[in-house]
This record gives structure tokens, C-alpha cells and sequence, in this order.
């Protein structure tokens, strides 16, 4: 299987001196293109932090993290951006939904980032906003949703450019468990496949049935 994520010794610390609080300690993580990969562990254990890291949002203080090969904190600033926007789709746990943007103009974003026509990528915003059940809902603003619809918002967004590695943090958070068993197995029926990896961040074991493998994180440190 080809390697999607290889992170190797990866550590992320907090403050300087006496106060200097470790939240990633040399932690190695490998994903393969194909596999769906859970990260389980306690809150504060440094899950979301090393989704900011093996996605590049985050920069580690030691380690190396490559993404299909490719180097992310050796690359350029400008070059990373452009690595995100075409190969990586995240899925925050708070959403990070722009609140004077329509529903649809939010799914749309990563396509008009990637110079799609205006009128087009609202077209496929909405093709996706009624994959997660939300057709209805595209011309209202995120202040008019709820919690679990503007989740679905987020994970439309994330799949709609069609990354080759999606990242989610704890997406089921505001979902029943119905609909997040509902939306998690669409997800990796339609878009897992043999050039596709996925990473999500946990605390639902009501999805684990969907997982390739399942990891579990404590103090920094992850262990299989």
C-alpha cells in the first residue's frame, strides 16, 4: 500500500523554560492511501494538535511530516498553501464557517480557491450540501443552522474539492448518532478509495464499526 501520512518523531510544545508543556512527544504516525485511520484517546492528549501538524496547518518543533512523499514544513509558505487547497480536506470541530457567507458560498470556497467559475462551484456546493442533507438550507447563513447542520456544512466543504487526504476532527461531535453513523458511511463509500486516505479524530465509538485501525493517543504519545 502506498503511504499517504508518514510523521516521524514529531513533538509540539507549548511555552518556554519551567512552563514549557509538551503536547506532541516524538510521535510516529504512518496512513496508508486507502485505510480510514481513528485517533481515540482523552481530551488534552494532543489529538486535534497532530491533525494541525500531519495537515500543515500547525508547526511541529521537531520531526518530519511528508504527505504522500512530499516534505510539508520544508515546503515554501506559498507552496504549503497550495499543497492544502488541491490535497488536503479538513474538517474542524468548530466548524470554521464564515458567518456572512451563505451556506452554499462556504461549500463552495476550496472550488473558487481553485479558480472554478462562480456559477459553477455554487452548483456543486449545492450537489453536495444535498448529499449531507442539507439542499434546503443553501441560502441561509451558518447563524441559522444548528449545531449538527453546520457539522455537515463542514464535511460538504471538505469533500467537495475532492482532497486525496481527509482529516477530521471529532466529526460526529453535534450529529445524533444515527446521522453521524449516516454521514461517516457515506463518506468513506463514496469517497475512500485505493488513491484516498482519511484520518479522523474521535471520542464516538458509535463509528468505529467504519475504521481500518484504530489508534489511541495519551499524554502526546500515540500507540497502536
Amino acid at each position: 500500500m502506498r503511504t499517504a501520512i508518514q510523521a516521524e518523531g514529531v513533538e509540539k510544545w507549548f511555552g518556554a523554560g519551567p512552563a514549557r508543556t509538551y503536547a506532541l512527544r516524538r510521535v510516529n504516525l504512518q496512513a496508508f492511501f486507502g485505510e480510514i485511520v481513528y485517533i481515540v484517546g482523552p481530551s488534552g492528549s494532543g489529538k486535534t494538535t497532530l491533525l494541525s501538524v500531519i495537515s500543515g496547518i500547525l508547526r511541529p518543533d521537531g520531526g518530519t511530516v511528508q504527505n504522500d512523499g512530499v516534505n510539508l514544513w520544508k515546503l515554501p509558505a506559498d507552496e504549503l498553501a497550495e499543497f492544502r487547497l488541491n490535497r488536503i480536506g479538513f474538517v474542524f470541530q468548530d466548524y470554521h464557517l464564515f458567518p456572512r457567507l451563505t451556506t452554499a458560498e462556504n461549500v463552495a470556497i476550496p472550488l473558487i480557491l481553485k479558480r472554478k467559475p462562480w456559477k459553477e462551484a455554487l452548483q456543486e456546493a449545492q450537489r453536495y450540501l444535498e448529499i449531507v442533507g442539507l439542499g434546503n438550507r443553501a441560502d441561509l447563513p451558518p447563524v441559522k443552522l444548528s449545531g449538527g447542520e453546520q457539522q455537515r456544512v463542514a464535511i460538504a466543504r471538505a469533500i467537495a474539492s475532492a482532497p486525496d487526504i481527509l482529516i477530521m476532527d471529532e466529526p460526529t461531535a453535534s450529529l445524533d448518532g444515527d446521522t453521524g453513523r449516516t454521514i461517516v458511511g457515506f463518506v468513506k463509500s463514496t469517497f475512500l478509495n485505493d488513491q484516498r486516505c482519511i484520518v479522523v479524530v474521535t471520542h464516538d465509538s458509535r463509528i468505529y464499526e467504519f475504521a481500518s485501525r484504530i489508534l489511541h493517543m495519551e499524554d502526546g504519545q500515540l500507540t497502536q
